[in-house]
């Protein structure tokens, strides 16, 4: 199974793994799992980190690449068709991350691991 991880997943994978629920980690720890992280995590971050609400964030902005390698996680690209997905989403939901992320995981037919309760209006499937 695929499984992408939604931006506040990632965060916490690498710095404070115990926020996420058992069903999460057992997931993420699970050797059979191809794990994903979107681009649209990497312009969230970055983005907030710009604006001072991620100040914590700094070293996985710097080596983005060691960082998901390290931890085994693929970085998913945004498509034309992801785009394309996000943009049609007739839903009361503005974050332009959150519809891309939601918008990936449906077009790649991935698991969506996320706590935010936002996702349930989309499409997808949701682990947490």
């Amino acid at each position: 199974m695929s499984l992408l991880l939604d931006t506040a997943t990632l965060i916490w994978a690498l710095g404070t793994p115990e926020r996420l629920t058992d069903a999460a980690r057992a997931a993420l720890d699970d050797d059979a799992e191809e794990l994903w992280v979107s681009a649209a995590s990497a312009w969230e971050i970055t983005t907030k980190h710009r604006l001072g609400r991620l100040d914590h964030v700094r070293p996985l902005i710097d080596d983005w690449d060691t960082q998901l390698d390290r931890f085994g996680l693929r970085p998913l690209e945004i498509s034309h068709r992801h785009a394309l997905r996000a943009g049609s989403y007739d839903i009361a939901h503005s974050d332009p991350f959150d519809r891309m992320i939601a918008a990936q995981a449906d077009v790649e037919e991935m698991t969506l691991v996320s706590s935010d309760r936002a996702f349930r209006l989309f499409p997808v499937i949701l682990l947490w």
